[in-house]
């Protein structure tokens, strides 16, 4: 049997209002983790894939080009080369005709064809390059003369520049711990290296590093457009940060224990005046002097799909086409369409004006503040299509600075104190980037710099 409970009216009505209040209180909740499910996890970002809230299968921001995978016709084709010196040549003969059983042990060849195996050396041995130092009595006064030792010369016996070179490679543009360089030297070229000479290595490189490093800082300065990130690292057990700055000539990488404007302020004191700046909407980004700013529309795409798919946002979705028209139409652009706009680009720009002028007081508070910041900076949002070499986005930024992220993967974090690991690590990465973006490779570049001789701690 159903039993009564009597109440009072005012505490009836307390019931209602809390009902209402814990009903809005969930509802905000469940946008809160649709917006989560739909934004930062793994598959855009360096989030771990355990922390996501579920597992991620939503849609990819790509767009299907419409054509089939592998490649393109046209494309020109890879394949091996036959050598014209091999080392070794293995002769095939035949023996006895097969027709009629003849010997042909004593006929000569009349032609052959070829056939090529490429392989490695079963054993690499280092080479043992000694040096003299002769003694010349002087015939005439008695002086014992003595030979001079090349400057780098400081020990009976010690490592050359291309071991130095190959330390440098593997630590930095392989992203090998030290443990492993030491089992890889072992294994291939029979040198027992400790990690106290890894360690000495990667120093030298780093100070012989410092006048291309410096350098390429001075010319990304002067460079007309300039992309700009940072990500998190762990350095001694402590929260670190790797800023890049890059062009598509040029990286150049810092560590340091903040993520602030103090940073840049540091390394580029007068911002950049001649630049148009690509980066992101973090604030100490664009606190950055610079001719003008581009703000990175892959981030605000993400954004505008994450809103309008997981809030039904209608706003969301026109702005999120709208990103698309104008990131499709820069790749259509060519030359003369930067010195007379085609009739769509003002349109562009006025219908980004209309959506910026909606009344979003009803909006959820996220998407208000989506909104606020793109009417902050609105003339930051559609540079790209006013100039050639900007990007739509700051992709080749992020690029530059996901080394680091496999750096900290492969190798753990930097162990050294205040950072100086991760310091060698961005100056030495810095000249690698460089020397990639210019067509040249890396090895004999960085033999190059480990046959430098340092001078007052620098190149």
């Amino acid at each position: 049997m159903d039993e009564f409970i009597t109440i009072r009216r005012s505490e009836y009505e307390q019931l209602q209002r809390e009902i209402a209040e814990l009903r809005s209180i969930v509802q905000q909740l469940t946008e809160e983790i649709s917006l989560l499910k739909g934004g930062k996890n793994s598959r855009t970002s360096s989030t771990a894939p355990s922390h996501d809230l579920v597992r991620s299968n939503s849609i990819s921001l790509r767009v299907s080009s419409g054509r089939k995978s592998g490649g393109q016709p046209g494309h020109s084709g890879h394949h091996l080369s036959l050598s014209d010196t091999p080392a070794e040549i293995i002769h095939h003969h035949p023996c006895i005709c097969e027709h009629c059983g003849e010997n042909l042990q004593a006929i000569d060849s009349g032609s052959f064809t070829r056939r090529q195996i490429i392989d490695l050396p079963s054993v690499v041995s280092p080479i043992y390059i000694e040096h003299r130092a002769h003694l010349k009595t002087c015939p005439h006064c008695k002086f014992a003369n003595r030979g001079v030792f090349p400057a780098h010369l400081q020990s009976p016996i010690q490592y050359g520049a291309n071991v130095e070179a190959m330390t440098g490679y593997l630590s930095v543009y392989q992203s090998l711990p030290y443990k492993r360089i030491c089992r890889l030297f072992q294994d291939f070229f029979g040198l027992s290296l400790s990690e106290g000479s890894i360690d000495t290595f990667l120093e030298n490189l780093s100070r012989k590093s410092t006048s291309s490093y410096n350098a390429i800082r001075d010319r990304i300065q002067q460079s007309v457009v300039v992309g700009a990130d940072e990500t998190g690292c762990r350095v001694g057990g402590g929260k670190y940060w790797f800023h890049v700055w890059q062009t598509p000539l040029l990286t150049f990488m810092v560590a340091f224990a903040s993520r602030g404007y103090k940073v840049i302020e540091r390394y580029f004191k007068d911002g950049f005046p001649l630049s148009v700046y690509v980066s992101d909407c973090w604030s100490a980004q664009l606190k950055v002097v610079a001719r003008l700013h581009q703000l990175c529309m892959a981030h605000l795409l993400r954004e505008a799909t994450n809103f309008a798919e997981n809030l039904k946002s209608s706003w969301s979705l026109q702005m999120k086409e709208l990103f698309r028209r104008a990131i499709e139409l820069k790749k259509q652009m060519v030359e003369n369409d930067y010195l007379n706009p085609p009739q769509v680009v003002t349109e562009l720009n006025e219908k980004l004006d209309e959506l910026l002028a909606v009344d979003f007081s009803g909006f959820h508070s996220k998407e208000q503040a989506f909104i606020k910041r793109l009417n902050k900076h609105r003339q930051s949002i559609f540079t790209f299509l006013s100039y050639l070499e900007v990007p739509p986005d700051n992709n080749a930024s992020e690029r530059a600075i996901r080394n680091v992220k496999i750096k900290t993967k492969v190798s753990g974090l930097f162990r050294n104190k205040e950072g100086k690991g991760a310091d060698r690590y961005a100056k030495i990465r810095s000249v690698v980037d460089t020397t990639i973006k210019n067509g040249q490779e890396v090895y004999p570049a960085l033999v190059a710099l480990a046959n430098c001789k340092i001078v007052g701690g620098a190149e």
